[in-house]
Protein backbone atom coordinates (compact mmCIF):
# COMPACT_ATOMS: atom_id res chain seq x y z
CA UNK A 1 0.00 0.00 0.00
CA UNK A 2 1.36 3.32 -1.25
CA UNK A 3 1.34 5.95 1.69
CA UNK A 4 0.93 9.70 2.12
CA UNK A 5 4.29 10.42 1.94
CA UNK A 6 5.81 11.85 -0.75
CA UNK A 7 7.08 8.94 -3.53
CA UNK A 8 10.81 9.26 -4.42
CA UNK A 9 12.59 8.30 -7.32
CA UNK A 10 16.34 8.09 -7.61
CA UNK A 11 18.31 8.77 -10.85
CA UNK A 12 21.63 6.79 -10.33
CA UNK A 13 22.93 4.70 -7.79
CA UNK A 14 26.51 5.78 -7.01
CA UNK A 15 27.58 7.06 -3.12
CA UNK A 16 25.96 9.97 -2.72
CA UNK A 17 22.55 8.36 -3.99
CA UNK A 18 23.21 6.03 -0.97
CA UNK A 19 23.76 9.01 1.92
CA UNK A 20 20.65 10.09 0.11
CA UNK A 21 18.69 7.29 0.40
CA UNK A 22 19.21 6.91 3.68
CA UNK A 23 18.30 10.38 4.47
CA UNK A 24 14.65 9.76 2.31
CA UNK A 25 14.45 6.59 5.42
CA UNK A 26 14.74 8.43 8.41
CA UNK A 27 12.78 11.68 7.22
CA UNK A 28 9.07 12.55 8.04
CA UNK A 29 7.20 13.15 4.61
CA UNK A 30 9.04 11.07 2.27
CA UNK A 31 9.56 7.59 1.04
CA UNK A 32 12.40 6.23 -1.46
CA UNK A 33 9.85 4.40 -3.68
CA UNK A 34 11.79 3.72 -6.76
CA UNK A 35 15.33 3.54 -8.20
CA UNK A 36 17.01 3.77 -11.73
CA UNK A 37 20.40 2.96 -13.31
CA UNK A 38 21.51 2.56 -16.76
CA UNK A 39 21.62 -1.54 -15.31
CA UNK A 40 18.91 -3.09 -14.02
CA UNK A 41 21.40 -5.07 -12.29
CA UNK A 42 22.74 -2.45 -10.88
CA UNK A 43 19.12 -0.86 -9.80
CA UNK A 44 18.26 -4.44 -7.83
CA UNK A 45 21.12 -4.36 -5.98
CA UNK A 46 20.78 -1.04 -4.64
CA UNK A 47 16.56 -1.73 -4.28
CA UNK A 48 18.18 -4.93 -1.69
CA UNK A 49 20.53 -2.97 0.20
CA UNK A 50 17.75 0.09 0.86
CA UNK A 51 14.48 -2.02 0.18
CA UNK A 52 13.12 0.08 -3.13
CA UNK A 53 10.14 -0.65 -4.00
CA UNK A 54 10.91 -0.75 -8.11
CA UNK A 55 13.69 -0.96 -9.85
CA UNK A 56 14.11 0.66 -13.46
CA UNK A 57 17.06 -0.35 -15.70
CA UNK A 58 16.89 3.08 -17.37
CA UNK A 59 16.41 6.73 -16.19
CA UNK A 60 14.13 7.41 -19.11
CA UNK A 61 11.96 4.31 -17.31
CA UNK A 62 11.59 6.53 -13.47
CA UNK A 63 11.22 9.37 -15.76
CA UNK A 64 7.76 8.05 -16.64
CA UNK A 65 6.78 6.07 -13.91
CA UNK A 66 3.58 7.39 -12.96
CA UNK A 67 3.86 6.83 -8.97
CA UNK A 68 7.29 8.62 -8.65
CA UNK A 69 6.56 12.22 -8.02
CA UNK A 70 9.96 13.62 -6.70
CA UNK A 71 13.32 12.66 -8.33
CA UNK A 72 16.61 13.07 -6.72
CA UNK A 73 19.54 13.60 -9.61
CA UNK A 74 22.13 11.53 -8.21
CA UNK A 75 24.53 11.38 -11.43
CA UNK A 76 27.58 13.03 -12.97
CA UNK A 77 27.52 16.94 -13.51
CA UNK A 78 27.38 16.31 -16.85
CA UNK A 79 24.11 15.07 -17.22
CA UNK A 80 22.59 17.42 -14.27
CA UNK A 81 20.88 19.39 -17.22
CA UNK A 82 19.21 16.53 -19.50
CA UNK A 83 17.53 14.79 -16.50
CA UNK A 84 16.31 17.75 -14.60
CA UNK A 85 15.02 19.29 -17.84
CA UNK A 86 13.57 15.66 -19.04
CA UNK A 87 12.25 15.43 -15.25
CA UNK A 88 10.13 18.78 -15.04
CA UNK A 89 9.11 17.72 -18.58
CA UNK A 90 7.56 14.99 -17.22
CA UNK A 91 5.86 16.96 -14.29
CA UNK A 92 8.20 15.21 -11.48
CA UNK A 93 9.35 17.48 -9.01
CA UNK A 94 13.28 17.59 -8.51
CA UNK A 95 15.78 17.13 -6.33
CA UNK A 96 19.25 18.12 -8.57
CA UNK A 97 22.41 17.52 -6.74
CA UNK A 98 25.06 20.33 -6.88
CA UNK A 99 26.15 21.80 -9.06
CA UNK A 100 22.78 22.57 -10.94
CA UNK A 101 24.76 21.97 -13.96
CA UNK A 102 27.74 22.59 -15.91
CA UNK A 103 27.05 26.36 -16.53
CA UNK A 104 25.10 29.68 -16.64
CA UNK A 105 23.16 29.05 -19.46
CA UNK A 106 22.56 25.40 -18.83
CA UNK A 107 21.26 26.31 -15.62
CA UNK A 108 18.91 29.12 -16.90
CA UNK A 109 17.32 26.28 -19.19
CA UNK A 110 16.81 24.10 -16.03
CA UNK A 111 15.02 26.91 -14.27
CA UNK A 112 13.00 27.42 -17.18
CA UNK A 113 11.65 24.16 -17.43
CA UNK A 114 10.67 24.32 -13.66
CA UNK A 115 8.89 27.35 -14.25
CA UNK A 116 7.09 26.28 -17.67
CA UNK A 117 5.98 22.99 -16.31
CA UNK A 118 5.21 24.17 -12.47
CA UNK A 119 7.37 22.01 -10.48
CA UNK A 120 9.59 22.45 -7.57
CA UNK A 121 13.31 22.55 -8.10
CA UNK A 122 16.50 22.86 -5.63
CA UNK A 123 19.59 22.66 -5.99
CA UNK A 124 21.43 20.14 -3.26
CA UNK A 125 23.37 22.26 -1.57
CA UNK A 126 22.73 20.28 1.36
CA UNK A 127 24.68 22.70 3.92
CA UNK A 128 21.18 25.68 3.33
CA UNK A 129 18.84 22.97 5.28
CA UNK A 130 20.68 22.91 8.19
CA UNK A 131 19.65 24.28 11.46
CA UNK A 132 23.60 25.66 12.11
CA UNK A 133 23.03 27.46 8.87
CA UNK A 134 19.82 29.61 10.30
CA UNK A 135 21.58 30.23 13.00
CA UNK A 136 24.77 31.73 11.39
CA UNK A 137 22.41 34.17 9.82
CA UNK A 138 20.86 34.89 12.73
CA UNK A 139 24.10 35.72 14.29
CA UNK A 140 25.17 38.16 11.37
CA UNK A 141 21.69 39.87 11.26
CA UNK A 142 22.63 40.52 14.58
CA UNK A 143 25.99 41.92 14.00
CA UNK A 144 27.55 40.00 16.91
CA UNK A 145 30.79 40.51 15.35
CA UNK A 146 29.64 44.26 13.64
CA UNK A 147 30.04 44.55 9.73
CA UNK A 148 31.42 41.85 8.12
CA UNK A 149 34.93 42.44 6.73
CA UNK A 150 36.78 39.28 5.48
CA UNK A 151 35.10 35.55 4.82
CA UNK A 152 37.13 32.78 3.87
CA UNK A 153 35.31 29.50 3.10
CA UNK A 154 37.20 26.18 1.85
CA UNK A 155 35.84 23.18 1.03
CA UNK A 156 38.49 20.60 -0.57
CA UNK A 157 39.83 16.55 -0.58
CA UNK A 158 42.15 14.68 -2.46
CA UNK A 159 40.23 12.01 -4.52
CA UNK A 160 42.30 8.94 -5.88
CA UNK A 161 43.76 8.89 -9.06
CA UNK A 162 43.47 5.55 -9.45
CA UNK A 163 39.91 4.78 -9.62
CA UNK A 164 38.58 6.58 -12.12
CA UNK A 165 36.90 8.92 -9.56
CA UNK A 166 34.36 11.36 -11.74
CA UNK A 167 35.62 14.50 -9.50
CA UNK A 168 39.25 14.16 -11.89
CA UNK A 169 37.10 13.44 -15.00
CA UNK A 170 36.81 16.79 -17.17
CA UNK A 171 34.44 14.77 -19.78
CA UNK A 172 32.35 14.45 -16.61
CA UNK A 173 32.46 17.92 -15.08
CA UNK A 174 34.69 16.79 -12.83
CA UNK A 175 36.93 19.44 -11.04
CA UNK A 176 37.18 21.20 -7.49
CA UNK A 177 35.77 24.84 -8.91
CA UNK A 178 32.46 22.49 -9.85
CA UNK A 179 32.61 20.07 -7.21
CA UNK A 180 32.50 21.34 -4.10
CA UNK A 181 34.18 25.25 -5.05
CA UNK A 182 30.21 25.57 -5.52
CA UNK A 183 29.99 25.59 -1.83
CA UNK A 184 32.68 28.00 -0.99
CA UNK A 185 31.22 30.33 -3.47
CA UNK A 186 27.59 29.95 -1.95
CA UNK A 187 28.69 30.77 1.16
CA UNK A 188 30.58 33.56 0.51
CA UNK A 189 27.75 35.10 -1.60
CA UNK A 190 25.15 34.06 1.45
CA UNK A 191 27.20 35.80 4.66
CA UNK A 192 27.95 38.69 2.06
CA UNK A 193 24.06 39.16 1.50
CA UNK A 194 22.99 38.83 4.60
CA UNK A 195 25.55 41.60 5.70
CA UNK A 196 24.16 43.55 2.98
CA UNK A 197 20.59 42.90 4.54
CA UNK A 198 20.00 40.68 1.53
CA UNK A 199 19.28 36.92 0.67
CA UNK A 200 22.57 36.51 -0.93
CA UNK A 201 24.93 38.95 -3.26
CA UNK A 202 26.56 38.93 -6.18
CA UNK A 203 30.34 39.83 -6.61
CA UNK A 204 31.46 42.64 -8.15
CA UNK A 205 34.94 41.10 -8.89
CA UNK A 206 35.59 37.83 -9.03
CA UNK A 207 39.62 36.82 -9.27
CA UNK A 208 40.69 33.26 -9.52
CA UNK A 209 43.67 31.25 -10.34
CA UNK A 210 44.39 27.90 -9.56
CA UNK A 211 46.38 24.55 -11.08
CA UNK A 212 45.09 22.68 -13.78
CA UNK A 213 45.58 19.05 -14.39
CA UNK A 214 48.09 18.50 -17.94
CA UNK A 215 46.11 15.15 -18.38
CA UNK A 216 42.29 15.70 -16.89
CA UNK A 217 42.15 19.44 -17.51
CA UNK A 218 40.54 20.14 -14.73
CA UNK A 219 41.46 22.46 -11.85
CA UNK A 220 42.85 20.14 -9.08
CA UNK A 221 42.98 22.93 -6.80
CA UNK A 222 42.38 26.22 -7.03
CA UNK A 223 41.54 29.87 -4.95
CA UNK A 224 39.26 32.95 -5.87
CA UNK A 225 38.84 36.46 -4.38
CA UNK A 226 35.55 38.04 -4.45
CA UNK A 227 34.54 41.65 -3.97
CA UNK A 228 30.83 43.30 -2.89
CA UNK A 229 29.50 45.90 -2.45
CA UNK A 230 30.77 48.20 1.07
CA UNK A 231 34.02 46.36 0.74
CA UNK A 232 33.24 43.10 1.62
CA UNK A 233 36.08 40.51 0.78
CA UNK A 234 35.83 37.02 0.46
CA UNK A 235 38.75 34.52 0.13
CA UNK A 236 37.90 30.87 -1.18
CA UNK A 237 39.44 27.48 -1.54
CA UNK A 238 38.88 24.68 -3.36
CA UNK A 239 40.20 21.30 -4.95
CA UNK A 240 39.71 17.76 -5.66
CA UNK A 241 43.38 17.08 -5.31
CA UNK A 242 44.06 18.28 -2.70
CA UNK A 243 43.11 18.28 1.60
CA UNK A 244 42.87 21.81 2.73
CA UNK A 245 41.06 22.60 6.22
CA UNK A 246 37.29 22.37 5.51
CA UNK A 247 36.35 25.67 7.97
CA UNK A 248 34.71 29.05 7.26
CA UNK A 249 35.81 31.96 9.09
CA UNK A 250 34.13 35.78 9.29
CA UNK A 251 36.14 38.50 10.55
CA UNK A 252 33.85 41.70 11.02
CA UNK A 253 34.86 45.45 12.75
CA UNK A 254 34.05 43.78 15.86
CA UNK A 255 34.91 39.88 16.35
CA UNK A 256 35.16 36.98 14.37
CA UNK A 257 33.46 33.59 13.79
CA UNK A 258 34.90 29.98 13.28
CA UNK A 259 32.71 27.63 11.71
CA UNK A 260 34.83 24.37 12.52
CA UNK A 261 31.81 22.24 10.27
CA UNK A 262 30.29 24.09 7.79
CA UNK A 263 29.77 21.72 4.79
CA UNK A 264 28.76 18.90 6.53
CA UNK A 265 27.40 19.82 9.65
CA UNK A 266 27.13 16.61 11.96
CA UNK A 267 28.57 14.55 9.78
CA UNK A 268 25.87 14.21 8.12
CA UNK A 269 23.83 12.38 11.43
CA UNK A 270 21.71 13.97 14.44
CA UNK A 271 23.67 15.78 17.03
CA UNK A 272 25.60 18.94 18.04
CA UNK A 273 27.11 21.51 16.11
CA UNK A 274 28.76 24.97 16.69
CA UNK A 275 30.11 27.82 16.10
CA UNK A 276 32.28 30.13 17.76
CA UNK A 277 32.04 33.76 17.99
CA UNK A 278 35.04 35.75 19.94
CA UNK A 279 33.98 39.60 19.81
CA UNK A 280 36.85 42.26 19.94
CA UNK A 281 38.23 42.56 23.14
CA UNK A 282 37.15 39.14 24.62
CA UNK A 283 39.73 35.95 25.70
CA UNK A 284 37.76 33.07 24.22
CA UNK A 285 35.35 32.55 21.92
CA UNK A 286 31.62 32.30 23.05
CA UNK A 287 30.44 28.32 21.61
CA UNK A 288 26.56 28.94 20.07
CA UNK A 289 25.30 25.18 19.83
CA UNK A 290 22.83 23.97 17.28
CA UNK A 291 20.97 20.66 18.08
CA UNK A 292 19.11 18.64 15.63
CA UNK A 293 17.14 15.37 15.81
CA UNK A 294 17.58 14.42 12.65
CA UNK A 295 20.33 13.71 9.69
CA UNK A 296 21.53 16.36 7.31
CA UNK A 297 19.77 14.29 4.24
CA UNK A 298 16.78 13.45 6.34
CA UNK A 299 16.59 17.42 7.08
CA UNK A 300 17.67 18.05 3.34
CA UNK A 301 14.22 15.53 2.05
CA UNK A 302 11.76 17.12 4.27
CA UNK A 303 13.04 20.80 3.32
CA UNK A 304 11.73 19.82 -0.31
CA UNK A 305 8.58 18.23 1.04
CA UNK A 306 7.97 21.11 2.87
CA UNK A 307 8.60 23.53 0.01
CA UNK A 308 7.26 21.47 -2.81
CA UNK A 309 3.59 23.88 -2.71
CA UNK A 310 5.94 27.07 -3.39
CA UNK A 311 7.82 25.48 -6.25
CA UNK A 312 11.37 26.60 -4.50
CA UNK A 313 12.97 26.37 -0.74
CA UNK A 314 13.36 29.19 0.94
CA UNK A 315 16.88 28.31 1.65
CA UNK A 316 17.84 27.84 -1.98
CA UNK A 317 15.83 29.59 -4.17
CA UNK A 318 16.34 29.67 -8.43
CA UNK A 319 17.41 32.74 -8.74
CA UNK A 320 20.78 32.08 -5.89
CA UNK A 321 21.27 28.93 -8.09
CA UNK A 322 21.92 31.03 -10.97
CA UNK A 323 24.07 33.61 -9.13
CA UNK A 324 26.23 31.12 -8.05
CA UNK A 325 26.70 29.50 -11.32
CA UNK A 326 27.48 32.77 -13.23
CA UNK A 327 30.58 33.13 -10.62
CA UNK A 328 31.52 29.73 -10.77
CA UNK A 329 32.02 30.38 -14.73
CA UNK A 330 33.80 33.55 -13.88
CA UNK A 331 36.12 32.02 -11.53
CA UNK A 332 36.64 28.99 -14.43
CA UNK A 333 37.23 31.36 -17.11
CA UNK A 334 40.17 33.29 -15.27
CA UNK A 335 41.67 29.40 -14.54
CA UNK A 336 41.34 28.05 -18.03
CA UNK A 337 38.66 25.33 -17.24
CA UNK A 338 36.50 24.51 -19.47
CA UNK A 339 34.24 21.40 -20.73
CA UNK A 340 32.81 20.35 -24.19
CA UNK A 341 29.51 21.98 -23.42
CA UNK A 342 30.47 25.25 -22.51
CA UNK A 343 31.29 26.85 -26.38
CA UNK A 344 30.95 30.20 -26.31
CA UNK A 345 29.10 30.25 -22.92
CA UNK A 346 31.47 31.14 -20.34
CA UNK A 347 32.60 34.74 -22.73
CA UNK A 348 29.28 35.38 -22.68
CA UNK A 349 28.40 35.41 -19.23
CA UNK A 350 31.22 36.96 -18.22
CA UNK A 351 31.42 39.86 -19.64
Amino acid sequence: MISNKFRWGILGTGNIARVFAKGIANSGNGELFAVASRNLIDAQSFAKEFDVTVQHGSYEALIEDPEVQVVYIALPNVLHSEWAIRAANAGKHILCEKPLAINYVEAKNIVDAAKRNNVFLMEGLTYRCHPQTAKLIELLRAKVIGDVRIIQATFSFQADRNSNNRALSNDLGGGGILDVGCYSISMARLIAGVALNKEYAEPLEVYGAGHVGSENLIDEWAICCLKFQNDILAQVATGVYLAQENVVRIFGSEGKMFIPSPWVPGGREPGITKIFVQKRGEDKPQEISTETKMGLYSLEADMVANSIEMRQASVMKWEDSLGNMRTLDRWRQTVGVSYKSDGPIIDRTCS
